[in-house]
């Protein structure tokens, strides 16, 4: 596969590119330098959310211009679907202390945001001193839950993508841009 294509097949399915690898890089340089705006003179720390926003939170990281901590954690609602499973299971918690913190929660896409609902009420449980969530992708149209996401890097359509940190079945994500799927969701 030639992974700088515009279009590219995955396993019978047509991926186009959405969003090439230096509007992703531009984007996330901006969203470093607004963070690092918001939160200046204060002790963030980032939680990424793995497997999917490794790279993002990564990058993200490297543009943050103040002192900041980070720790993971990892859920699961999709398996190897293409939707999600509508249930969500913690498969790593926190190795953090959190309770009167600044917590930044980093996540790669945001669809319907049942995980993001329950990483708020996960996280609420431990008083943190506030609670702010950044996502590199948005399925506006998709988001079932109140949620609230203070930074943004895309809202993109609803469709499936992989690339820069999404998988399909744990793989592509590798991709350098954000490719979505031309025929279906």
């Amino acid at each position: 596969m030639n992974y700088n294509s515009d279009i590219i097949s995955v396993n019978g399915g047509v991926f186009e590119k959405l969003i090439d690898e230096k509007e992703i890089e531009r984007r996330t340089s901006e969203l470093g330098v607004q963070i690092s705006k918001d939160y200046e003179g204060k002790l963030p720390i980032f939680i990424g959310v793995l497997n999917g926003s490794v790279i993002f939170f990564a990058d993200l990281i490297r543009n943050i211009s103040i002192d900041c901590e980070v720790d993971f954690l990892k859920l699961s609602s999709y398996g190897d679907a293409k939707i999600s499973s509508g249930k969500v299971t913690l498969l790593k918690d926190l190795n953090c202390q959190i309770e009167n913190r600044h917590i930044i929660i980093v996540e790669d896409i945001v669809d319907t945001g049942l995980s993001i609902d329950y990483m708020e009420k996960l996280i609420s449980e431990h008083k943190p001193k506030s609670l702010k969530v950044v996502t590199l992708l948005h399925k506006a149209e998709a988001t079932k839950y109140q949620i609230t996401l203070d930074y943004v890097g895309f809202k993109i359509p609803n469709r499936f993508v992989i690339g820069y940190g999404l998988d399909h079945s744990q793989k592509y994500r590798n991709l350098r841009s954000i490719y979505a799927l031309t025929n279906g969701k």
